[in-house]
């Protein structure tokens, strides 16, 4: 870790909540479509139609909500009342009104951070709902540079690294997907820290056991510090 010139960190569900409220939208989803199918069914169709539209869409709220209403469409046989839409709508505008809640230890850790290493952030989603996020946080003031990407991948994190003009092995990534926040910069030489969140959207799920070791684990933010120290 001495080589270590500047930390990325994800944002959502890394730096604040996001995930929980995705799935109580998707809860009431389920219940608004009741009559259809089962509740377990109806949410394997709205990831079918999430992952079938990533490349149209991108990851974020909106493309959320759009999945939603196809998928009511698809499975009510294009039945589905105005009403059920006008309420999906609402839905996915309230999700996209939701109040930034930092997780434990944000603050204290970034504070810390930043007096020896470059902060940006790395993170993926809907422009406009990721700079909201991030403006409503009261964050920015820390981070040195803002990336948000279109997907996070081993081609992305090269061009965040040219970016910043550093060595893959001057960057340290911090976030709570395996999938994204650790194994693509693991495998262009990076370094990275996981920080497992209570929920992950099943998109972004792969287990410990599936992957070689070669990243430190935390559960809590502040635990970083000690990391970098050693």
């Amino acid at each position: 870790m001495n080589k270590i010139k500047v930390i990325g960190f994800d944002a959502d569900d890394t730096l604040w909540v996001n995930e929980p409220y995705y799935q109580e939208v998707e809860k009431i989803f389920c219940n608004l479509l009741a009559t259809y199918l089962p509740e377990k069914e109806i949410s394997g169709e709205l990831f079918k139609t999430e992952i079938a539209n990533l490349e149209k869409y991108g990851y974020g709220a909106k493309g959320f909500i759009l999945s939603m209403i196809e998928t009511a469409l698809k499975i009510s046989n294009n039945k589905v009342s105005s009403e059920t839409i006008y309420k999906l709508l609402k839905l996915g505008k309230e999700l996209l009104e939701k109040p930034i809640e930092l997780l434990d230890d944000i603050e204290f850790s970034l504070n810390h951070l930043k007096s020896n290493y470059l902060l940006v952030v790395a993170t993926k989603g809907d422009l406009l709902d990721q700079q909201r996020k991030l403006n409503s946080s009261g964050l920015l003031h820390h981070f040195h540079h803002i990336e948000i990407m279109h997907d996070k991948n081993e081609t992305e994190y090269k061009k965040l690294l040219k970016r910043l003009d550093i060595h893959s092995e001057e960057f340290l990534m911090v976030g709570n997907s395996l999938k994204s926040d650790v194994l693509p910069v693991l495998s262009i030489g990076g370094k990275a820290v996981h920080v497992p969140y209570h929920t992950t959207w099943q998109h972004e799920t792969v287990s410990e056991e599936s992957t070689s070791k070669g990243y430190h684990t935390i559960t809590k933010m502040k635990d970083i510090l000690s990391i970098l120290n050693k």
